[in-house]
C-alpha cells in the first residue's frame, strides 16, 4: 500500500538496512513433499502484489492483484513456475481505488477487497467485489458483484479481508500502529444496500493481511515484521502464539496453501518472492473442532510455525520500528 514519503521513508529505510544486515534467507522445507514450496512472481505487470489466495479448484494456483492497476485485474499465478497463467478482468465494478486483499469463499467464489486508504484519504465507504472462480484458466472478463461497505464506527484504513470457508461470512481487520480490530460483516452481503461492518474483537498487530485455514479453525494475521495465530473459536478469537514471518522488503500478503500444510507469505515489488513456512498443526483437519492448531494459549505454541523465538533480524527491525514510532509521536507532542 502506498503512503506519503515522509510517513514511510524512515521505516522502510531502517527495514531495508536491517534486512540486509541480519536476515537469513527463509526457505521452506520440501522434505515431506506437501503443499507449495514458495516461488517468485515472474509477471512484470505485477509490481505491487498486495493480496494472495490459494485456489481450491486449481491445485498450485495462487490469485493475486496489484495495489493499484490500470484496470480491475486478478492474476492467476502457477506456484510451480511463478508464471501467470490467466489474467481476469473484472467487469461490473467502478474504478478501483486501493485493492488490498483477495480471498476464496465457499463454492469457489473469489472476494476482492478494495478496502485500502491510499495517501491518507478518508473514504466514506469502501468496496468488496465477488466473482466466481473460472473453471478454465485463460485471459477473460468476468462480471463481478460490487458491495458497498461502511464501518459502524467511522472510516478505517484496512488491508486485511478474510472469508470464512464454511459460513461465507466476510471479515475485515483495520490497520493501526497500536493494533486494530476484527470487523464482522452481515451474514450475507447485499448488493442493493450498504453493508455495515462492526468491530467484534481486538487484533494485537499492525495488520497487512490475514487468512483463514482451509478448515476455518485458525486465523493467521501478518504485519510487516511479525504475525499472530488466533484460534477462531467460533468468532471469539483467542491468541495462540506468534507466527514465524520471514523478513521481506514489504510484507503485504498471507495465504494458507490449499491443503493447509503451509503458510505462504508474499511481498510487493517486481519479481517479488512468496515464501513458504510450515503452517501450525490442525489447519487442514476435515471437521473444524473450534480449536486452533497450537497446543497452548496466550503467546505459546507447540508448532514450529508458531514458536515464540523470533529471528534476530525481526527483533532488530521491530526495535528500530518502535523507536521510529516513538520519535514520531514525540514530534507530534512538540
Amino acid at each position: 500500500m502506498r503512503r506519503p514519503f515522509a510517513r514511510r521513508a524512515g521505516v522502510l529505510l531502517a527495514a531495508t538496512f536491517l534486512v540486509g544486515a541480519f536476515a537469513v534467507p527463509a526457505t521452506a522445507s520440501a522434505a515431506d513433499g506437501k503443499g507449495d514450496q514458495g516461488f517468485t512472481i515472474e509477471d512484470q505487470r505485477i509490481t505491487e502484489s498486495s493480496g494472495l489466495a490459494a485456489s481450491r479448484q486449481h491445485p498450485g494456483i495462487y490469485w493475486t492483484h496489484n495495489d493499484q492497476d490500470s484496470g480491475s485485474y486478478l492474476y492467476a499465478v502457477d506456484s510451480g513456475t511463478g508464471e501467470t497463467v490467466a489474467r481476469i478482468t473484472l467487469s461490473g465494478v467502478g474504478q478501483q481505488r486501493d485493492v488490498e486483499a483477495v480471498a476464496i469463499g465457499p463454492d469457489n467464489q473469489i472476494y476482492v477487497g478494495d478496502i485500502g486508504d491510499n495517501d491518507g484519504v478518508t473514504w466514506p465507504y469502501v468496496w468488496i467485489y465477488q466473482l466466481p472462480e473460472p473453471k478454465d484458466l485463460k485471459d477473460q472478463t468476468i462480471r463481478a458483484t460490487q458491495y458497498v461497505v461502511k464501518y459502524s464506527d467511522g472510516s478505517r484504513d484496512a488491508e486485511s479481508m478474510v472469508v470464512h470457508p464454511e459460513t461465507g461470512r466476510v471479515y475485515i481487520i483495520d490497520k493501526q500502529e497500536d493494533g486494530g480490530h476484527l470487523y464482522e460483516g452481515p451474514a450475507k452481503l447485499s448488493a442493493s444496500g450498504t453493508n455495515v461492518f462492526k468491530p467484534v474483537a481486538t487484533v494485537d498487530l499492525w495488520a497487512t493481511d490475514a487468512a483463514f485455514s482451509p478448515n476455518g479453525t485458525q486465523l493467521a494475521v501478518r504485519g510487516y515484521f511479525g504475525g499472530i495465530l488466533y484460534d477462531w473459536n467460533g468468532g471469539d478469537i483467542k491468541r495462540e502464539g506468534r507466527l514465524d514471518v520471514p523478513l521481506q522488503r514489504q510484507g503485504e500478503s498471507i495465504s494458507y496453501s490449499a491443503d493447509g500444510s503451509k503458510l505462504m507469505y508474499g511481498s510487493e515489488g517486481t519479481g517479488s518472492s512468496v515464501v513458504a513456512e510450515d503452517a501450525p498443526e490442525g489447519a487442514a483437519s476435515a471437521s473444524p473442532s473450534g480449536k486452533g492448531g497450537a497446543d497452548s494459549a496466550s503467546g505459546s505454541s507447540g508448532s514450529s510455525a508458531t514458536t515464540g523465538n523470533v529471528k534476530l533480524g525481526a527483533l532488530a527491525v521491530a526495535a528500530v520500528l518502535a523507536a521510529l514510532f516513538g520519535f514520531r509521536r514525540l514530534r507530534r507532542r512538540n
